[in-house]
C-alpha cells in the first residue's frame, strides 16, 4: 500500500498541478467557458489510462511460469527506467512547465485542441501511474492494497492541488518532491534487483555464488507480517534474496542517488 500511495500522490500532484496552470491561466484570460474542455480532455485521459491499466492487469494474469517470469521481470526492468527518467525530468523542468503550458493555450486555436492540449498533459502523467502500480503490483503480490492505497493517494494529491490552486505561487513544493523522489528511488532499486531476481528464473540459473541467498530469514518482522510486506512493497526488501539481487539493488542505488543528491544540492544553491 505504501509505494502505491507514493506513486499516486507524486504523481496525482503534478496532475493536478498542470490542471491548476491550465484552468488559472484560462481564468486570467478570460477564457472560462473553456475550463470545460479542459476537465473533458482529463477525463478522456484518465479513461484511457483505466481502460488500459484494468486490460493490462487482466492480460498478465493469464500468464503462469516462464511467462510471467518475463513478463513481471520485463515490467520491473521498463518501470525503473521510466521512473528514474521521470524523477530527473520533473527536477530539471520543472520551472518551466507553466511556461509551456500557457503557450500552448496561447497557441490553441480552438476549443478541441485545448482539450488535445489537457489530454496528453494527463494521459503522460497517468501511463506512467499505471506503469508504477502494475510494478508496485508484481512486487507485492497484492492488488487490493495497490487499489486502496492507489486511491487514498490520488485523494491527498486531489486536495494538494487544489491548494496549490487557492494558493498560487506561495506554496513551495519543492521539499516535497525532493523527498518523494528520494523515496522513489528506493522504491526503484527494488525493482531493479527484481528484474534480476525474474531473469534468473527465467533463464533457470539455480546455483552458484551469485544465486545463493545472501541471507534466509526465517521469522520475526522482517520475514513476515505486515512491515515485511511493506518493506517488500516499498523498498524491494526479500527476506531470501539472491547475491546477484542484492547487487543489483546497490549498483542502481548508489550511483543514482548520488547524481539525485548532486542535483538537490546545486538546485538549492542556485535558487
Amino acid at each position: 500500500m505504501g509505494a502505491s500511495l507514493l506513486i499516486t500522490l507524486r504523481e496525482g500532484l503534478e496532475i493536478a498541478l498542470v490542471l491548476a496552470i491550465l484552468i488559472s491561466y484560462l481564468v486570467k484570460s478570460n477564457r472560462r467557458a473553456e475550463i470545460s474542455d479542459v476537465w473533458r480532455g482529463s477525463a478522456l485521459a484518465a479513461g484511457t489510462c483505466i481502460a488500459g491499466g484494468v486490460a493490462f492487469h487482466v492480460f498478465v494474469g493469464e500468464f503462469t511460469g516462464k511467462a510471467e517470469q518475463f513478463i513481471e521481470g520485463t515490467i520491473a526492468i521498463v518501470a525503473a527506467a521510466v521512473l528514474t527518467w521521470m524523477i530527473f525530468w520533473m527536477r530539471k523542468h520543472s520551472r518551466d512547465m507553466g511556461t509551456q503550458l500557457r503557450a500552448q493555450i496561447d497557441a490553441a486555436t480552438t476549443r478541441k485542441a485545448l482539450v488535445m492540449i489537457a489530454f496528453v498533459a494527463v494521459l503522460r502523467e497517468g501511463l506512467e501511474t499505471v506503469l508504477f502500480l502494475i510494478s508496485a503490483e508484481t512486487t507485492n503480490a497484492s492488488g487490493a492494497q495497490v487499489v486502496v492505497g492507489g486511491l487514498i493517494g490520488l485523494a491527498i494529491a486531489a486536495i494538494l492541488g487544489r491548494l496549490v490552486y487557492l494558493g498560487g505561487n506561495k506554496i513551495k513544493l519543492s521539499t516535497f518532491f525532493n523527498i518523494t523522489g528520494a523515496l522513489l528511488i528506493l522504491f526503484a532499486a527494488g525493482l531493479f534487483g527484481k528484474f534480476f531476481h525474474e531473469y534468473r528464473e527465467l533463464l533457470g540459473f539455480e546455483s552458484g555464488w551469485l544465486f545463493d541467498s545472501t541471507w534466509d530469514l526465517k521469522s520475526g518482522a522482517f520475514a513476515e507480517g505486515t512491515f515485511y510486506d511493506f518493506m517488500k512493497g516499498f523498498f524491494g526488501w526479500v527476506k531470501d534474496p539472491e547475491r546477484i539481487r542484492v547487487i543489483a539493488y546497490f549498483v542502481y542505488l548508489v550511483p543514482v542517488a548520488a547524481l539525485y543528491t548532486r542535483a538537490t544540492k546545486h538546485n538549492s544553491t542556485t535558487n
